[in-house]
């Protein structure tokens, strides 16, 4: 079968790209590769969104495709670091990307041919399908493991979608590395393969057209008001709830510690020790 021609492609800086294919009638495959793992850095972010506007204002609607031309990972999430020094990095950048397909106005799908960790397995969250290589690849939360917590829209997206708390749980306290086959089991994946395998999930559930009638985006929206609001919320209002959580926290500590001290002032005191 000869390469097929692209639709368009658009650069990723400093040395990334996506390009947009149409293997199937109506079917957009979104091929991204941001050496040296896809991290979802504020290039990234842009890039993703601006294909994904093209796509809705320059072509039928149909279904879009999203995968990585670096065999080993999807994405590896965010850069971490750099993440937390640019001012308003999850509002301007990482924030809008995610709003956009979890409302697209067309059907999304994550094709995961490798690793998708973190911001990287959120991001495949936030498409309504995934289908997940069941030969390479792990899908993990693991911000445990580098200290850093949860923000509102990231934890809310599994909450709504994953249909047991037990698998939510497991995911997110214990930073469990999922395989594909396990994936399929818990229903965080809805199916495992390449791209025919997808391309037959797209037939069978006949998601080409479900976007004609205009309303597409509009019950996505409906359906996950409680992430759409969190992602919605500016800096100032989301750096606000965070610091009063901060805050609440400290403050429960500081009496526990407290309580704590007063029981071994007045009731530990003449007990023998253990």
């Amino acid at each position: 079968m000869p390469p097929i021609p692209p639709l368009f492609a658009l650069s990723i800086e400093p040395s990334g790209s996506i390009i947009c294919t149409q293997p199937s009638p109506k079917v957009y495959l979104l091929t991204f590769q941001s050496p040296p793992d896809n991290r979802t850095t504020p290039a990234f972010c842009k890039t993703f969104s601006l294909a994904l506007d093209i796509i809705e204002h320059k072509f039928p609607r149909g279904v879009v495709v999203t995968t990585s031309a670096i065999g080993k990972f999807y994405s590896n999430g965010l850069d971490y670091e750099n993440a937390v020094k640019t001012k308003g990095f999850m509002q301007e950048n990482l924030y809008p990307l995610w709003r956009r397909l979890l409302t697209y106005p067309m059907p999304t799908l994550a094709l995961i041919n490798g690793h998708a960790f973190a911001a990287g397995f959120m991001t495949a969250m936030f498409h309504d399908y995934r289908i997940m290589n069941p030969h390479r690849g792990f899908l993990c939360l693991n911000e445990l493991d580098f200290g850093a917590p949860l923000k509102p829209p990231m934890a809310s997206i599994f909450r709504q979608k994953l249909p047991r708390p037990e698998t939510y749980r497991t995911m997110v306290l214990e930073s469990k590395r999922f395989k594909a086959l396990e994936a399929l089991r818990e229903e965080i994946i809805d199916g495992v393969g390449g791209w025919e395998e997808a391309k037959i999930f797209i037939e069978e559930s006949k998601l080409v057209g479900k976007g004609d009638s205009g309303v597409y985006g509009r019950l996505k929206e409906e359906m996950w008001r409680e992430t759409v609001g969190l992602l919605d919320q500016d800096e100032k209002a989301a750096q606000e709830y965070e610091d009063g959580r901060a805050t609440a926290s400290e403050t429960r500590a500081e009496n526990a510690l407290k309580i704590v001290k007063e029981w071994e002032k007045d009731g530990w005191a003449g007990r023998p020790k253990l």
